[in-house]
């Protein structure tokens, strides 16, 4: 791991202090004087594996305790903030995890959206993309963990989608 510099170090403590682990460029605007610096500081945090992108504009802080930059959190609420709180749901054996319809942790996070498919690995996690209708969109039910909200397969759909599987 690189060593941080003063600015670098400031951004991160701010964002730590503020507990916002998740966040955008707006969210450190107030210390650069133009967009090419937030570029350039945003290029070399992530080079040093302090910051991971999650999507076009969102990133993941690694915080300042993590020691080797190795660390995790919940994947129901990494897969929230790639997909920016809409437009898509979990399901498939992740979700039948979560309703304890299986005892197996599950290798993947499938993620049903309307706007995008492929796969993506982040925080030691891989969240697989499937493309599904709008009609499709409609089966599921807002959960929260940790005072934060998810959206993810209904337990009646997910007990359909396990006896497709026998």
């Amino acid at each position: 791991m690189e060593s941080l510099s003063k600015k670098e170090v400031e951004i991160i403590a701010d964002l730590e202090f503020r507990k916002k682990y998740y966040f955008t460029t707006e969210d450190i605007r107030q210390h650069f004087e133009n967009k090419k610096h937030i570029v350039n500081t945003i290029y070399r945090l992530r080079r040093k594996q302090r910051i991971l992108k999650l999507n076009k504009n969102k990133y993941y802080l690694v915080p300042i305790k993590a020691r080797y930059g190795k660390w995790t959190d919940n994947p129901l609420i990494v897969v929230d903030e790639i997909c920016n709180g809409k437009d898509y749901f979990i399901g498939g054996w992740y979700a039948a995890y979560y309703w304890k319809l299986t005892d197996q942790i599950p290798m993947q996070v499938d993620i049903y959206t309307t706007r995008k498919q492929g796969k993506m690995k982040v925080l030691n996690k891989r969240f697989v993309f499937h493309r599904t209708s709008e009609k499709n969109m409609k089966k599921y039910v807002v959960q929260q963990i940790t005072e934060h909200e998810f959206r993810i397969i209904n337990q009646k759909e997910s007990k359909l989608w396990m006896k497709s599987r026998e």
